[in-house]
């Protein structure tokens, strides 16, 4: 066994250093450049035993240089562990042409005695910048068509500005809308501030999007800009006619060159940057919302594409047993706003109120993914029953039209019993599952509310006296029991004499966990402790002082009949001679035991103070 899983050990380790050191060949190049842009096109193969490397056919570029071969190579050492890298790259310099989209094919290299193959690379190329007749970027390889601007020049409205645009102008009550925010800049934008205004008639939703942008070159009315989606959000219409998206107001922060006059100084130092604000505004979108045809009476609210799916628990069940119902309903379009579609049980039947988990994700479309909605209910009397199919009526966007979807039906026959759904019960209402965050809604208050009249004060009112009045008489009555409490703890024997009962029944509580364990010795120690111990507290004697003689007459003086001491001292010299004697241990004990507390039980009801 041990040899099988070494060998599998070995296996897999020589399968991870193949992973890890298994030949690479990959082609690398800007996505987006501009015509007249040049760039670098690089094949890199992380081996050095190569030969026969074979570029592919470049169309659509002129070739400036290359291929100009170059190595690399780096060691680390992490942790006492020394890794090591060597590759080798082709590159080549190139220039783009027209306008449009490309691609290079996959280069060849025999790596290590094997031919592998690159990746293929597809570039866009985007027409020349009309305002300046050449590359607007000025950068190579088009990484970027944003300029350094001179400290004090203006930046125009076409510089920087932020489109808006909505998928859809024409849309159906509810239906999903993606509105979005995109920025274009000629410029070095620093920074960008912007809040959504609350949109009326919209139930909006913000789209997750990276917090660092990257910005993509894109020809744009003859300009080529530097663009990235700034912000989106999905809008779901909540009333009809012509709604309108107001117009944001960002603020940008942009960073201007400066010069110094001195040539000296420029040529050694360069220059510097200044940061210049500006505000861009964005342009109002209007959205002509169609309502929805006559709506049926069934109608869940739902617009988009759904699909609904059920099962139960068991179909065979007790009285009182729990019926659990769960509905799934899947697909696209305002989930969030969907009505809990209704579960007709029968009229007998105790039922709850339904439990709504949902799980999906925000889209371009909407809400994608699942609601699922948990009936609980509980049959209180035998029979058979059917519990008739679940319908879904929703909008569909694809038909404009209204689909109705239905689950089958269940008979459940339940038989007469003692079922118990006081735990599923307990689980489905659990009100704990429920997360309070920050000022979050909590559960509903249930009860009667005492409403008062505008201008009532409290000040004068018969509550406004007693405020005052009750925590007073409740200091005066603290203060009387707490002296009394005083004078009592004050008398030593007398607090003996009240807790003795007390005291002696936790020892014969563990007396009898003794017995329980069966420790003989421990056993009798503690009945005769508790017995010695009640009689001490009783009578305010020490146990020092005490004996089977004067035990006699101390406890007539407190009026215990002369048959009641005889028993008690009978019960001493049992558990004393019960200690020692042969015999069944256990019984004995036992005997003991109920000896001990009868005796201590009749002591109590029989002295007197």
């Amino acid at each position: 066994m041990r040899k099988i899983i070494f060998l599998l050990l070995l296996t897999v380790t020589a399968w991870q250093m193949q992973a890890a050191n298994k030949v690479t060949f990959t082609a690398s190049a800007p996505d987006v450049v501009v015509s007249g842009d040049q760039f670098r096109l690089e094949f890199t193969v992380n081996t050095q035993q190569v030969k026969d490397f074979r570029a592919p056919s470049i169309s659509g570029f002129d070739v400036l240089m290359g291929p100009s071969r170059s190595q690399q190579s780096s060691t680390q050492i992490i942790n006492g562990k020394v890794s090591s890298s060597r590759s080798i790259t082709f590159t080549y310099i190139l220039m783009a042409g027209k306008e449009g989209t490309y691609t290079i094919p996959a280069a060849s290299i025999e790596a290590e005695g094997e031919k592998i193959f690159s990746n293929s690379i597809q570039i866009k190329v985007l027409p020349a910048d009309q305002s300046t007749g050449g590359n607007a970027g000025g950068k190579q390889g088009g990484a970027s068509s944003s300029r350094s601007q001179q400290a004090g020049s203006k930046i125009t409205k076409d510089d920087l500005f932020i489109t808006a645009t909505a998928s859809k102008t024409t849309v159906h009550e509810q239906e999903a809308i993606l509105l979005t925010y995109k920025v274009y800049t000629l410029v070095n934008l620093r920074q960008l501030y912007g809040k959504m205004p609350d949109l009326k008639g919209f139930h909006t939703q913000e789209v997750q999007l990276p917090q660092q942008k990257t910005f993509k070159l894109e020809h744009y009315k003859g300009r080529n800009y530097n663009t990235t989606v700034w912000s989106q959000y999905i809008l779901f219409p909540q009333q009809t006619g012509k709604l309108e998206i107001p117009s944001i107001t960002f603020d940008g922060v942009i960073a201007q060159q400066t010069f110094s006059e001195d040539p000296f100084d420029a040529f050694f130092n360069g220059g510097g940057y200044v940061e210049v604000k500006k505000k861009i505004v964005t342009p109002k979108l209007t959205i002509n919302v169609e309502p929805l045809p006559a709506k049926p009476a069934n109608f869940s609210g739902g617009v988009g594409d759904f699909k609904i799916s059920s099962s139960i628990n068991a179909t065979e069940v007790k009285t009182n047993d729990a019926v659990t119902i769960k509905l799934t309903l899947s697909g696209v379009g305002n989930m969030k706003l969907i009505n809990t579609p209704e579960v007709k049980f029968p009229q007998d039947f105790e039922i709850y109120d339904p439990k709504v988990t949902d799980n999906y994700d925000l889209t371009n479309n909407g809400l994608s993914g699942t609601k699922t909605f948990e009936y609980l209910a509980i049959p209180r009397h035998a029979g058979n029953f059917t519990i008739p199919p679940i319908e879904f009526t929703y909008f569909d966007l694809k038909s404009n039209s209204y689909k109705t979807l239905k689950t089958q039906a269940y008979n459940l026959k339940v038989e007469k019993g003692q079922g118990n759904a006081d735990q599923v019960i307990s689980d489905f209402t659990n009100k704990e599952s429920v997360k309070v965050l920050g000022k979050d809604i909590r559960f509903i208050k249930l009860g009667d509310t005492t409403l008062y009249p505008k201008g009532k004060f409290f000040f004068g009112t018969v509550g406004y006296y007693l405020w005052y009045i009750i925590p007073l008489l409740l200091f005066v009555v603290f203060v009387i029991l707490y002296r009394n409490r005083a004078k009592e703890n004050a008398n030593v024997a007398k607090m003996k004499t009240k807790k003795a009962n007390k005291v002696a029944t936790k020892r014969m509580k563990l007396a009898g966990k003794l017995l329980a364990e069966n420790k003989k010795n421990e056993f009798y120690d503690e009945v005769l402790k508790a017995l010695w111990g009640y009689i001490s507290d009783k009578l305010s004697i020490p146990v020092s002082q005490l004996s089977k003689d004067n035990i006699e007459a101390e406890l007539a003086k407190y009026g215990v009949s002369e048959e009641l001491v005889k028993e008690f001292i009978a019960a001493l010299n049992e558990c004393e001679f019960a200690r020692y004697a042969p015999g069944n241990e256990s019984e004995a004990m036992d005997k003991v035991y109920s000896a001990s507390v009868e005796i201590i039980s009749k002591m109590e009801n029989n002295i007197k103070h």
